[in-house]
């Protein structure tokens, strides 16, 4: 298909979809064949060799050591690094490390992109986003959300309790999102703070065990809880404006929503060539799988949506250039999901017994993909968006000539009812 990006998206595409293709699935093919992790030293020379081929972190400026290319211009590349289990990872693209770079890119002070963003964009350190909470703190509601950071001089002081705090448990440091002002609403007093892991009072106790938790990688970070004591950190180490947590995180998340839902578009994309080139040999019934009707409509509706998905998430792409586009983006998410879980099931079903083998990468990709209706926002919270915006504006001269009860027709017992 033809999505008209920009000569420069497709060019870098077409050098990640080689680097995936030569380098990067070769190795977690034979990986998953023989029940093999990959080391750090083994990412350590995915990213040199990035490097050598101008791959290398392609959402982050070149004074940083990326490539330089603009949200709209990655999206193609991160769609290829999908294709992989380790795709993201081996250009140094992956979450939450991408989207911390990008939150410090945006809003950090040049103190805190040089001793955090620089080092982060080359793989020296690692971090973490601490923003969920455990029941009832804040999830699909934000607004709920109870840890909080007190100001004593030029000190933070916080105190809560997160989990699911993607890349906690290897984290250098976590941006923690904190109640700041109680006299505000949560949305003009929540602050995103900066907060080395070494601080006394940082308390990572685990890596929460969940679906789709065991990848491919030696050591893999996972989604830790963490829990805040007494924690003192500089006043300095806010992110952003003091008070505009919700809008920094609205930023981070805005663009991390479309660029997940770029990679599970190229994870749906290789199971279904996996599919298709598992029923182009298989035979049954006395004839070739590809050859049943059924089968081939099914792939043809899913290949369908898949497009439809890739050009939402374009469009969502443009229109945040411009705005928020939290309706756009919220629209891109749910359908994304959506398609991405159907198609991946599907290629599932059709390799059947090889399907939920392992030997392939699809039983992990389906493992995965569930997850994604639930991270960067449950399928419900965006529907409510999208629904509340949808009744924003009911035409009611629509109905005019509608037929309505004649209220003079009312019995008596109902009128004084």
């Amino acid at each position: 298909m033809e999505y008209h990006d920009s000569e420069k998206a497709t060019e870098v595409a077409s050098r990640v979809e080689a680097f995936m293709d030569e380098v990067v699935i070769p190795r977690e093919r034979e990986a998953l064949a023989e029940d093999e992790v990959i080391s750090r030293a083994e990412i350590e020379e995915f990213w040199e060799m990035a490097r050598e081929r101008d791959l290398f972190a392609p959402q982050m400026p070149e004074e940083y050591g990326g490539q330089g290319l603009d949200f709209q211009d990655m999206l193609p590349s991160f769609e290829q690094v999908g294709r992989s289990i380790i795709g993201a990872i081996s250009i140094r693209a992956n979450a939450p490390d991408e989207g911390n770079m990008h939150t410090l890119e945006m809003v950090g002070t040049e103190a805190q992109k040089e001793e955090w963003l620089r080092p982060l964009v080359q793989g020296e350190i690692s971090s973490g986003f601490s923003m969920t909470e455990p029941m009832q703190g804040g999830g699909s509601d934000p607004k709920m959300l109870k840890t909080t950071a007190v100001k004593d001089g030029d000190e933070w002081v916080i105190n809560g309790h997160k989990w699911w705090t993607s890349g906690g448990k290897q984290s250098d440091f976590l941006l923690v999102m904190a109640r700041t002002d109680f006299d505000a609403h949560p949305y003009a007093g929540t602050s995103i703070i900066l907060v080395p892991t070494d601080t006394d009072g940082v308390n990572v106790v685990r890596n929460v065990p969940h679906l789709g938790g065991h990848g491919l990688r030696e050591n893999p970070p996972g989604h830790a809880e963490v829990k805040y004591e007494n924690v003192r950190v500089p006043v300095e180490n806010t992110v952003g404006e003091e008070g505009q947590g919700f809008q920094v995180a609205q930023m981070r998340l805005g663009g991390g929503r479309l660029t997940h839902c770029m990679r599970y578009s190229g994870m749906s994309e290789r199971a279904l060539d996996i599919a298709k080139a598992y029923l182009s040999e298989r035979e049954g019934f006395g004839e070739s799988l590809s050859d049943k009707q059924e089968l081939r409509h099914r792939i043809a509706d899913v290949e369908t949506k898949l497009h439809m998905a890739r050009t939402g998430v374009r469009h969502a792409a443009r229109e945040l250039d411009r705005s928020e586009a939290r309706i756009e983006v919220a629209m891109s998410k749910v359908f994304t999901a959506q398609v991405a879980n159907e198609a991946i099931d599907l290629a599932v079903q059709c390799c059947g017994a090889n399907g939920i083998a392992k030997d392939l990468p699809l039983a992990r990709f389906y493992e995965r993909v569930r997850t994604f209706r639930i991270v960067d926002g449950a399928d419900e919270v965006h529907r409510r968006s999208i629904a509340r915006d949808a009744f924003e504006d009911v035409r009611e001269e629509e109905l005019e000539h509608v037929l309505r009860f004649d209220e003079d027709r009312l019995a008596e017992e109902l009128i004084e009812d």
